[in-house]
C-alpha cells in the first residue's frame, strides 16, 4: 500500500530516460486508443472489445501510433535539454536520436504489422528525430500538432462514426504532453543530464 504514496525515482542516467520516454510514449499512445474506443462504442464496448476483429484492428492501431508517442515524448525531452546544452546542442540531439531508436529497437517485429512496416515506421521516426534540433523548442501543448492527425486516423472505429472529433484526439494529446512535461521537470535534472548525453 506504501508503494502507491512513494514518489517516482529521481530520473539521473541515460538508461532510466529511455525507460521513462518508453513509458510514456507507449501509455499515451495505447490509452488514447483504448479510451476513445470505449467512448465510441458506448454500451456495447464490452462486446466490442470482445470481438476478434476489433482487437486484432487495436493491435494494428497501438503498434502503429507507438512510434508516433515516441517522436512527441522525445521532442518534450529535447526542449527541456536544449537550454541547458549550450553550443554542444548538437551532440545532446544526437545523443537523443540514438537513445530513443534504442527504445524503438527493444521490441521484435510486431506481428500485427510485419517486417517491412516495422522497418518503414523505424525509418520515419528516425526522420522526425533528427528534424526536431531543426527548430526552438515548442510549449509541450504545440509538441502534438503535426502528428495529431496521423495519430487520429489510426483509431480503429470506422471513418463515418469519428469524422468530427478531431479535435477531442488533439486536445486529449496536448493535455497528455503537458502531463509528461510536468513530470519529467520534477524528476529529472535537466543540466546533469545535458551534460551526460554530452558526454556519451
Amino acid at each position: 500500500m506504501f508503494a502507491f504514496f512513494r514518489r517516482p525515482p529521481p530520473i539521473r542516467d541515460v538508461a532510466t530516460l529511455g525507460d521513462f520516454i518508453d513509458r510514456n510514449a507507449a501509455f499515451v499512445m495505447q490509452k488514447g486508443v483504448y479510451e476513445y474506443s470505449r467512448a465510441r462504442a458506448g454500451h456495447y464496448a464490452k462486446v466490442l472489445f470482445k470481438e476478434k476483429e476489433f482487437q486484432d484492428a487495436v493491435e494494428v492501431a497501438r503498434w502503429r501510433a507507438y512510434p508516433l508517442g515516441l517522436a512527441m515524448v522525445a521532442e518534450l525531452v529535447h526542449g527541456i535539454l536544449r537550454p541547458h546544452a549550450g553550443d554542444r546542442h548538437g551532440v545532446v540531439h544526437a545523443a537523443m536520436v540514438a537513445l530513443v531508436l534504442d527504445v524503438f529497437d527493444r521490441y521484435p517485429v510486431p506481428p500485427a504489422l510485419g517486417d517491412n512496416a516495422w522497418r518503414e515506421a523505424r525509418r520515419v521516426l528516425e526522420q522526425r528525430l533528427n528534424r526536431i534540433d531543426l527548430h526552438p523548442p515548442k510549449f509541450a501543448k504545440d509538441i502534438p500538432e503535426p502528428l495529431a492527425r496521423a495519430y487520429f486516423d489510426l483509431m480503429p472505429i470506422h471513418q463515418k462514426l469519428r469524422a468530427s472529433e478531431f479535435p477531442t484526439i488533439r486536445n486529449y494529446l496536448r493535455v497528455s504532453m503537458i502531463n509528461v512535461h510536468d513530470e519529467l521537470s520534477k524528476r529529472m535534472d535537466a543540466p546533469a543530464m545535458a551534460a551526460l548525453l554530452s558526454a556519451a
